[in-house]
């Protein structure tokens, strides 16, 4: 979504991501040189290891906290084995360390919830992926484009529709974080926030190209409401949070995290200094886009009951699982991003999942397809990089560990990192969106 980042030098910095206003992370290119980018080469790459190498995943989140991470989580299985460590601090002020098991708001990882939710409707008939969203919905999308955008194009983020952040956050087109803090109770409804989404510059013609909005993930929510006639939210806790098994996995009535959970940091690029909590927060302007607060052995369990088809017949996972790819501005293969799920691949094969972000925390969740090699991260201090003068952001040493823990925990310890080269960002739908 088209996100306005803030002034540098009487230029707008614009751009990001699944919330701009959420997480933009590297600017520089996710691709890791040694990955091949096309499904017939990784094949071809061996599997995941088997095993856990428990000190090699401490010292990874521990080289996350050095580099300058206030705290971080990570949840690691491998089969029936299964690893979880926290680094750092939830709270600065107090030095409260964090846990493994705290609640953490999840951001566009809340994506691959909905998704499923409307794909259990199209397998009871109630939906075509393929028929126009006016179908269901007659009057949210005035006139021809929506009979145009199709239920599929919500899902991949081909609709064009632009992002309705900016609409939502208006202080951040002039530079400003002045509304993250006026907002901070505002309760948004979900037709508010589609008009803001409608309101923005299209992306594109529909079907015409990959563009991330989280407008999309609102309509489908309310897609969802319509054929079922019950509130999306309760709806997708019955029928997926709770038919994954999930104890703690919800979608918060309050601006309270419901348990124990840390702090969340927002800094904004620098122009939030000291980093800002924003812990309490009205996650409405979130809603089905992402307003999910989860744990990381929560967000395994889901992708592997998701992956295991225990949320969806193998034709429905079949159509979430058909991606088109997304590609950066020197045309470099970030990710294949399917239905509310995208494939990644990494130098010991590819992995599915989704990350996310909001005010204060990040979050990342990737799965082997058969669910047996599993990662979740979460950290709590938020858009930490910088601009250099040009306006162009700058990667972090953060996002160095980030790529390096990542890519141990999925392919063991025998994997190459990144050290001295470029950082393979576990955030592409963030990174996607950073404009330069």
């Amino acid at each position: 979504m088209p996100l306005a980042r803030p002034h540098h030098r009487g230029r707008t910095i614009a751009g990001l991501g699944l919330s701009a206003v959420l997480v933009t992370w590297a600017a520089a290119p996710a691709t890791w040189a040694a990955v091949p980018t096309t499904p017939a080469a990784t094949a071809a790459k061996a599997g995941p290891p088997a095993g856990l190498d428990r000190e090699a995943l401490r010292r990874g989140l521990d080289a996350i906290r050095e580099a300058g991470m206030y705290g971080a989580y990570s949840a690691v299985r491998d089969a029936g084995a299964d690893w979880s460590g926290a680094a750092g601090v939830a709270d600065v002020r107090t030095k409260r360390p964090v846990r493994p098991g705290m609640l953490h708001r999840v951001g566009s990882i809340t994506k691959t919830f909905t998704a499923v939710a409307i794909l259990q409707q199209v397998e009871r008939g109630r939906i075509e992926l393929d028929a126009p969203v006016a179908r269901y919905l007659p009057e949210l999308i005035p006139g021809e484009r929506g009979q145009k955008i199709t239920v599929r194009m919500l899902l991949n983020h081909t609709s064009g529709i632009g992002d309705y952040v900016l609409g939502a956050f208006p202080s951040l087109q002039q530079g400003s974080t002045a509304s993250l803090d006026d907002n901070r109770f505002r309760a948004f409804s979900p037709e508010e926030l589609v008009g803001f989404g409608l309101e923005a510059p299209s992306t594109g013609e529909p079907g015409q190209n990959w563009s991330y909005s989280n407008t999309n993930y609102i309509i489908a929510g309310l897609l969802l409401e319509k054929v079922t006639g019950t509130a999306a939210e309760p709806y997708i806790t019955r029928h997926v949070i709770r038919r994954a098994g999930l104890r703690d996995t919800s979608f918060p009535r309050t601006p309270l995290i419901p348990g124990a959970h840390s702090r969340a940091y927002e800094s904004f690029y620098g122009y939030i200094d000291p980093p800002r909590d924003y812990s309490v927060y009205d996650m409405s302007w979130a809603g089905t886009a992402g307003a999910v607060v989860s744990t990381m052995d929560d967000l395994n369990r889901f992708y592997r009951a998701l992956l295991g088809g225990r949320l969806l017949g193998s034709a429905q996972l079949a159509q979430m699982q058909t991606t088109v790819p997304v590609t950066d501005g020197q045309g470099n293969v970030l990710m294949n991003y399917g239905l509310g799920l995208y494939a990644q691949d990494l130098p010991c094969g590819r992995f599915w999942g989704h990350d996310g972000g909001v005010f204060g925390m990040g979050t990342f969740s990737l799965s082997s397809p058969d669910g047996r090699r599993q990662l979740s991260l979460g950290i709590n201090l938020m858009k930490y990089q910088r601009f250099d003068e040009n306006g162009v952001l700058q990667p972090h040493a953060i996002d160095l560990a980030l790529g390096d823990h990542m890519v141990q925990a999925l392919c063991g310890p025998t994997a190459p990192l990144a050290k001295g080269g470029r950082p393979l960002t576990p955030f592409p739908t963030q990174q996607v969106l950073v404009k330069r």
